[in-house]
């Protein structure tokens, strides 16, 4: 039996088709804290509509605003949004990265006076000052005893996630407020890898 023609254009190329999925740039101001619970976030959520790129690298703010833009323009095109996840803790460049990251188009999350903070929020609302990274730590090991900051288990942190952004947004409800202490903003880049 004789075999078919194949069908017109069968043998065409099909023209490339653009990600159907937003691509988010999360470049953290540490190696391991804010790096390791939004890796946990974005592997727990697996929403196919939203990918996460998340990359850590312990500098200062302005620092961690030109290592995002130098890897926005590496990636040409390749991200819809970069964020920029860092401290106030002792920085005297926050206001400066601020301005610079929003000339670059970076938006920033940044937790006043830490990220242990924004962990805390999943737990207790937090309205008192809190000067220091070791202010802080006694009142997550409430919660997480033993908390190491080099090793974040995002299970911890799951289940008070919405509890976590709706405490935030009471301290920030712009989420720019970085020299509100407490405060994070924090909880906009956790809906943005929702989806919202």
């Amino acid at each position: 039996m004789a075999r078919p023609f194949p069908r017109e254009g069968s043998g065409r190329r099909r023209a490339p088709t653009r990600r159907s999925a937003r691509t988010i740039l999360v470049v953290c101001g540490s190696k391991e804290t804010e790096r390791q619970y939004l890796q946990g976030l974005r592997d727990h959520l697996r929403n196919a509509a939203i990918s996460v790129v998340v990359r850590g690298k312990a500098c200062s703010p302005t620092q961690l605003i030109a290592y995002a833009k130098t890897q926005r323009n590496i990636g040409k095109g390749d991200f819809d949004e970069v964020w920029c996840v860092f401290d106030v803790d002792q920085f005297v460049d926050i206001d400066a990265a601020v301005i610079a990251a929003r000339r670059a188009g970076i938006k920033v999350a940044i937790s006043n006076p830490c990220f242990e903070l924004w962990l805390l929020l999943h737990f207790t609302p937090q309205r008192a000052h809190v000067a220091t990274y070791k202010q802080i730590l006694p009142l997550l090991q409430k919660h997480v005893p033993g908390y190491d900051k080099t090793r974040v288990d995002f299970a911890l942190y799951r289940d008070g996630r919405a509890d976590a952004v709706t405490n935030a947004q009471a301290l920030d409800p712009t989420g720019q407020d970085h020299a509100r202490n407490p405060s994070t903003g924090v909880w906009q880049l956790v809906e943005r890898m929702e989806g919202r």
